[in-house]
């Protein structure tokens, strides 16, 4: 053989063992996102020609599929609507969010564990399905957050602090998820386009994802932190000045509507924290140092991201604040950022005498004849708090709301416990200029034998404007949520 006929040989060669080695790529290394690819036109016809399984709070559907008698045989559809959609998310066929995308594998049937199902059903005929995803949220506890939040834009967060299960998780303003799943893709990018567009983001899930200031809200924190160093105890003496000068600066730091605190120059711990004197925590939070909050800050999970499935913000507490902003950051302002979630799981961790839980939102998942495929086991993060300042810190917030900022969370009946939080937002030298303060409270009740941990943020005070305060606007929602998980 000439020299040229064995080049073009060994060229054909390589080009051969080249589509080898991509036809065994593309089949095997790549199968699993080619098969969840929703641009994949053959598994979505595949996927639409079973019955996707449901998502279900308290025994009923907030995700179904129903037959159709068009092409594709099943339409996906959310009798839970709105409410529900920052959770489900949805499923289209260009698109999947939320746990429509997180638990496809059991919804659509494609789950490994499904696998011998799958096979059964093929050798049988029997219809393929999908199987059940079952969520641990209260059906009571949700309306009310979602009834309550109407026309604020803001977030709910509810929790078992015993467990780390998530009871309520509202967002609003929502969207139509209905909207998104028809079969007219058309219609379905209009109404998306406009989601998009909208200024109040109805796709933005304000209880995992945003983070804010939350204001007062954080002196759970800092109280935490200095009971936790052996130097304070709830009835100690602090200073309470009614204006504080910021070391480095010539700013002075005054407490809400310019009040004074105690004598108007020192304070009890416990009556600074019930009135949430802002003068006294910043203080406080200079004598401990930005290392001690920040330490506290962490064990209450800032600065960690969670699975819930649903990913999640991770809160902040800034690095290597100096002394006026360690000042600031001890009373929840300059770059504090919690998420919802976050502030309630810092109630939760009080609840939990200083145990923080692992917050999760599915309970279980069940195979299509509803035998169970996973079941959820509750787990410890980490401690907060020793049970002693968990036990002080909850004298502390029952005094918050029987005699403090955060009264209207009152329940008859029912000893609460909370934090109200009026967070500023603003970098406008022109008071005028800025929008209303975030309206922040988290609580957890009964006191003694906690059985609900809830967080309250209402955006820009609900439009209140210079009348909105926690107190005034949080409070009476998370008081809802409360009764509503309590049965009353």
């Amino acid at each position: 053989m000439n020299t040229p006929l064995k080049r073009v040989a060994i060229a054909l060669g390589i080009l051969f063992l080249a589509l080898l080695v991509n036809a065994n790529v593309v089949q095997v290394g790549e199968a699993g996102s080619l098969r969840s690819n929703p641009h994949n036109s053959r598994i979505l016809e595949a996927e639409y020609a079973r019955q996707r399984g449901e998502i279900v709070v308290g025994g009923q559907a907030i995700a179904e599929s129903v037959k159709t008698n068009d092409n594709l045989k099943y339409l996906r559809r959310y009798p839970g609507g709105p409410a529900y959609a920052p959770v489900t998310g949805y499923y289209s066929l260009y698109n999947d969010t939320g746990l429509e995308r997180l638990e496809n594998g059991v919804l659509a049937g494609t789950n490994d564990q499904l696998f011998f199902r799958r096979l059964t059903d093929l050798f049988t005929g029997h219809p393929p399905q999908g199987g059940t995803v079952v969520l641990t949220l209260n059906a009571r506890a949700q309306q009310a957050a979602w009834s309550a939040l109407q026309g604020k834009r803001g977030a709910v967060v509810a929790i078992d602090p015993s467990t780390g299960a998530i009871l309520a998780l509202a967002s609003t303003p929502s969207y139509d998820p209905n909207r998104l799943s028809s079969h007219d893709t058309q219609a379905d990018q209009r109404y998306y386009n406009k989601l998009i567009a909208d200024p109040t983001m109805p796709l933005l899930n304000r209880a995992l994802n945003q983070t804010y200031p939350p204001g007062s809200l954080f002196k759970i924190v800092t109280a935490s932190a200095a009971l936790g160093s052996g130097r304070y105890t709830p009835s100690s003496v602090i200073p309470a000045p009614t204006a504080l000068k910021l070391p480095l600066t010539n700013v002075f730091l005054h407490n809400f509507g310019g009040e004074s605190c105690g004598n108007g120059h020192t304070d009890t711990l416990l009556n600074a924290f019930q009135i949430s004197c802002n003068t006294a925590f910043a203080d406080l939070g200079l004598k401990l140092g930005a290392s001690a909050l920040q330490a506290q800050a962490q064990a209450f999970g800032i600065g960690h991201s969670y699975d819930i499935p649903l990913s999640t913000a991770a809160s902040i507490f800034p690095d290597n604040p100096d002394r006026p902003q360690t000042a600031l950051s001890a009373i929840g302002q300059f770059d504090v950022r919690l998420t919802p979630l976050q502030a309630a799981l810092i109630a939760a961790g009080i609840a939990d005498r200083g145990v923080v839980m692992q917050p999760y939102l599915v309970a279980k998942t069940l195979s299509p004849d509803l035998s169970t495929l996973s079941q959820t086991s509750p787990q410890r993060l980490g401690t907060a708090v020793s049970p002693t300042v968990a036990a002080q810190m909850t004298q502390l917030m029952e005094a918050v709301v029987a005699h403090g900022t955060g009264r209207a969370a009152q329940i008859s009946g029912v000893t609460v416990a909370g934090k109200t939080g009026t967070a500023q937002h603003c970098v406008s030298s022109n008071p005028a200029n800025c929008p209303a303060p975030h309206a922040w409270f988290t609580a957890f009740a009964p006191a003694q034998q906690p059985k609900v941990a809830v967080a309250v943020l209402v955006e820009d005070g609900g439009g209140l404007g210079s009348d909105a305060t926690g107190g005034a606007v949080a409070a009476p929602i998370a008081k809802k949520v409360i009764e509503a998980v309590l049965g009353r």
